[in-house]
């Protein structure tokens, strides 16, 4: 395949061998007239009042971008399907018409009907392997006569109400304490500086307040219980609408799947809200669910602080579970961030077998 760099090496070398060919023509011309000073002809030489010598120059760049033109159409007329095929089958498009299309080549060039069959092969065990792992991923796993997801739901519920029943109290007691002392501040015409004080503890606790709220919205909801994942989503959304100070826009829509996709997509919307909740410090979130064609699309976006998604340990311990959970159902992750512009998180799943 011939890439870009060796294409502008071919139309560079193409230009430069058109200039020293056309010089050639134009020097044996001048000499075989019996010209005297033969070489200083060529530039006083003129046509439309430019020496013939700079015609000749861009006579040949031209060459070289009509190689240039002539080369990018042909590559991309004969390897244009494979990369677009290959996109494809690397954003977890399985079942993408444009993959059975049949690869158009020239009846001698062998080479693209191999790597057109090659693509379709790879197709079919991609499709296989991501089957597997969602009807794997289905499979209660048992430890010690419990399920997997069974020991972690009882778990986070023991957390949360033991978090719920201390901290979280001794927050809210925390919080009233300090109106008290803000009001009693006011009355008395306490010190600015006081005031100023009590008013950066109150934010702190506040903040801690929001924190927790986060960790137990996180921690509660381990199943859907019974609901789709239209409804599960969108009583999230709403209780989270009635706790927190952010502004929510959602577009959910409701079709069926298989449960285990389910499952796994409203922890990964759980993951998803703690982490924008904790670490964003967003003041929207939008949340879309879709399915586009076979695929499920997820995405999240907010308009927080953002992260640089080369660092490996931004929000690492979430992102790996979310990853986790999205590679047992063989779907993809994508994410885009930028720092203070907010994140934006797409997640897109197969269904390879229907509900």
């Amino acid at each position: 395949m011939i890439t870009k760099f060796s294409r502008g090496m071919i139309a560079f070398y193409s230009g430069l061998a058109s200039f020293f060919t056309l010089n050639f023509m134009l020097f044996s011309y001048l000499y075989a007239s019996g010209k005297e000073n033969w070489i200083v002809e060529v530039f006083q030489i003129k046509l439309f009042f430019v020496p013939i010598v700079f015609h000749v120059l861009v006579l040949s760049l031209l060459i070289g971008l009509l190689v240039f033109i002539t080369i990018s159409f042909f590559r991309s007329r004969q390897y244009g399907p494979v990369e677009e095929k290959l996109r494809l089958l690397a954003s977890g498009n399985f079942d993408s018409p444009l993959l059975e299309m049949a690869i158009p080549h020239a009846p001698e060039n062998r080479l693209i009907a191999d790597v057109d069959r090659d693509i379709k092969s790879i197709q079919e065990k991609m499709k296989q392997t991501s089957m597997e792992l969602q009807q794997l991923n289905a499979r209660p796993q048992f430890v010690d006569g419990q399920t997997k997801e069974e020991i972690l739901e009882a778990e986070r519920h023991r957390l949360a109400r033991e978090l719920h029943d201390s901290v979280s109290q001794q927050l809210f007691a925390a919080m009233m304490m300090m109106s008290a002392l803000n009001e009693q501040a006011i009355r008395n015409d306490a010190p600015d500086a006081q005031k100023k004080q009590l008013a950066m503890v109150t934010d702190i606790i506040n903040a801690s307040q929001s924190e927790m709220r986060a960790l137990l919205l996180h921690l509660r909801p381990v199943t859907l219980e019974g609901k789709t994942l239209k409804q599960g989503i969108e009583q999230l959304l709403k209780e989270l609408e009635t706790k927190i100070k952010i502004s929510l826009k959602w577009d959910i829509e409701e079709f069926t799947m298989l449960s285990s996709i389910e499952d796994q997509l409203f922890r990964v919307i759980q993951e998803l809200l703690s982490n924008t909740l904790r670490h964003a410090k967003a003041d929207e979130l939008e949340v879309y669910l879709h399915r586009i064609e076979n695929n499920v699309l997820l995405r999240v976006i907010d308009d927080g602080v953002g992260f640089d998604t080369e660092n490996q340990k931004a929000g690492s311990y979430g992102l790996m579970n979310i990853r986790e959970r999205i590679s047992a159902v063989g779907g993809t992750l994508k994410i885009i961030s930028f720092k203070n512009q907010g994140t934006s998180i797409e997640i897109k799943v197969p269904l390879l077998k229907e509900a």
